[in-house]
């Protein structure tokens, strides 16, 4: 694809941002040599991360955890590295290229929903000083701190309000690097700036795992472990009980934009999330982890028999298989669409950016009770429901 050679310069330079300011320590060396692991005391606030492979851990004396990030789409590529140590410690044998950062931090910027919906999912909405883009937001509390000025909006990625940046003065700023980013107007700020690449991970319990890793910064270590637990625990029931379904029925996702039809790859996130309700996605053995570009005619010939399309919008009015059809005529001789097997998620009606990520046992719920209604007969869908209209 044309544009990884810019996503690549993209993450290098956001990489160098760690560099600045007196919060920061960075050297060029081998940070994995010191990075010895020691028993944690409280098991209950060791994060460990098992499904996310964008982040890891590791412990050493005095509670410092060295975080190692980097994309979890590639095999390599930079790994970004921050040592977290306790307020006023001062721990001997950091390893050299680690950014150290004081927890736990008490204000911080988010630059995604999917950032905020960790926040969120914490009851820790507090913590948040600034946002960008409000666009769909629908927590109470954040609209409660926006408009009480708690919270501040501080632009959108490309044309940040620096200004505004400076008078939160937040400890840390979590950022996601392939973006539009706009982020080299920060780099004399001192304000730590950390890669947050949940998005990129390419199942439905590695993103939400990313709880784990925004536990660590703001001392809820303990909660975020518990609450991803129980995040685990049901969606792993739900897998189980569609296991031995006897048959898988085919869905495609997408709708045309400007020519193109955008879809993902087999190995995404959302292919993940469709096997795991028992159906098989149409780009099933598509090697891709992220976006996919293909014209009408490739996607009819693949999609046309199957047996769902999931449709996520932001539709103003009432969406509707007229609605469907008025966008583009050719959507009619999908199979799908004749036979009402439309998935739909109005994002103008749903939180789906802001609460989806940290509730994937949900939308698992949704899409098997779409795909197989007869094993939850009386779910009432949360995100996604059949369009019958």
């Amino acid at each position: 694809m044309t544009r990884l050679p810019l996503m690549g310069i993209a993450f290098a330079c956001a990489l160098s941002m760690t560099s600045c300011g007196a919060k920061s320590r960075q050297a060029s060396g081998d940070s994995g040599s010191a990075a010895v692991a020691v028993s944690v005391t409280d098991t209950a606030s060791a994060i460990v991360p098992v499904y996310a492979k964008g982040y890891t851990v590791k412990y050493l004396p005095g509670n410092v955890r060295l975080v190692d990030i980097r994309d979890p789409q590639k095999e390599e590529g930079n790994t970004f590295r921050y040592a977290l140590v306790p307020k006023g410690a001062k721990p001997a044998g950091i390893p050299d290229g680690y950014t150290v950062i004081e927890t736990p931090v008490k204000h911080a910027i988010c630059m995604t929903s999917l950032q905020l919906s960790n926040f969120i999912r914490l009851d820790a909405c507090d913590y948040v000083a600034g946002i960008t883009s409000t666009r769909h937001l629908f927590n109470k509390e954040m609209k409660e701190r926006l408009k009480s000025g708690k919270t501040s909006k501080i632009g959108i990625e490309g044309n940040f309000d620096n200004e505004v940046i400076m008078s939160i003065n937040p400890d840390v700023i979590f950022i996601s690097p392939f973006k539009r980013g706009g982020y080299d107007a920060m780099r004399e700020t001192g304000i730590p700036l950390v890669p947050h690449l949940g998005y990129k991970e390419m199942t439905p319990l590695g993103q939400a795992e990313w709880i784990k890793f925004i536990g660590m910064f703001i001392g809820r270590e303990a909660e975020a472990n518990a609450g991803f637990a129980g995040i685990e625990k049901r969606y792993n029931e739900l897998k189980e009980l569609v296991a031995g379904v006897k048959r898988r029925p085919v869905v495609f996702s997408g709708e045309m934009r400007g020519g193109n039809w955008y879809a993902v790859g087999g190995k995404s996130f959302l292919a993940e999330l469709f096997r795991d309700a028992g159906a098989d996605y149409f780009l099933k053995d598509d090697p891709r982890s992220g976006g996919v570009t293909l014209d009408f005619e490739t996607v009819y010939s693949q999609a046309e028999s199957a047996d769902y399309w999931r449709i996520v919008n932001s539709y103003d009015g009432t969406f509707s298989y007229d609605a469907l059809k008025s966008l583009d005529p050719r959507y009619a001789d999908f199979r799908a669409f004749r036979e009402q097997g439309v998935i739909y998620c109005n994002m103008r009606e749903k939180p789906f950016y802001e609460s989806m990520p940290m509730q994937p046992e949900v939308v698992l719920e949704d899409l098997i009770h779409a795909f197989h209604p007869d094993l939850l007969p009386d779910y009432k869908p949360t995100y996604y429901e059949r369009l019958n209209r």
